[in-house]
């Protein structure tokens, strides 16, 4: 019979599928037992081993992802930075461009505003992209009809100061409250609800859903970066120190 002294280099080799150790077949059903036994002890003695091996895989993990996301980023730059009917505010001649996927219903979203807002004001040199991406219930759906049929109707300006304001509204969303709200900012709403079943609106939220699938992106916000892709909210400081680095690289 085989004799293991506590798990060496050749006995995780043989658990990795080194081609240079013996390969576990080869030995008796004893001799595995003996050896899955004395693996087994040396993990309970330390299992510090373990949660290195986990952060490690998600190291890798992590870096095998960045590096996908960039290649997305890069596939589909015309349809992000480009796209010929997304807002775009900031700064339009700006040397690094931000772009929100995002939704009106989305909490997140709305803790977001304020720090990419700050992130903004802040800079001077960023341009912003807003992508309409209604993906939490007919509220949100009709949100973004609105904001869209807004710019077609009013143009940017006025579409920024709905967006603000739907990003900030609570409760019900219907035609009364739409108008109202238009309304309130000095716009005529009537031309606005007129306009929200349209055909080329419903094509925008669909490319965009599109465009969304193809960057795997299923969650709002979600930011792209000049060239990454960032999931989730991040505060004005984090999205800083990256704009830093994507100017330094």
């Amino acid at each position: 019979m085989i004799r293991f002294a506590a798990p060496t280099l050749t006995a995780f080799a043989l658990l990795a599928g080194s081609a240079s150790a013996a390969d576990l077949t080869d030995l008796t059903e004893t001799e595995r037992a003996a050896f899955r036994a004395e693996v087994r002890a040396y993990l309970m003695d330390n299992p510090e081993i373990i949660i290195e091996a986990v952060d490690l895989l998600k190291e890798r993990n992590a870096q095998d992802q960045a590096q996908a996301d960039v290649s997305l980023v890069k596939d589909n730059a015309d349809a992000l930075f480009d796209d010929g009917y997304s807002w775009v505010g900031g700064n339009p001649d700006g040397d690094i461009t931000l772009v929100e996927f995002m939704d009106y219903r989305c909490g997140y979203c709305r803790r977001a505003k304020p720090e990419v807002a700050k992130l903004l004001a802040a800079d001077g040199n960023i341009r912003l992209i807003v992508k309409e991406f209604p993906i939490l219930g007919e509220a949100s759906m009709i949100s973004s009809r609105f904001a869209i049929a807004t710019r077609k109707v009013a143009g940017d300006e006025a579409y920024e100061q709905v967006h603000d304001a739907l990003m900030e509204l609570d409760g019900d969303v219907n035609d009364v409250i739409l108008g109202r709200l238009a309304d309130g900012l000095g716009l005529d709403s009537a031309p606005i609800l007129a306009r929200m079943a349209d055909e080329d609106i419903t094509a925008e939220i669909a490319e965009t859903r599109a465009l969304a699938q193809r960057m795997q992106i299923s969650g709002t916000p979600t930011f792209v970066l000049h060239d990454e892709l960032l999931r989730g909210y991040l505060p004005a400081d984090q999205l800083e120190i990256i704009v830093s680095e994507k100017r330094d690289g």
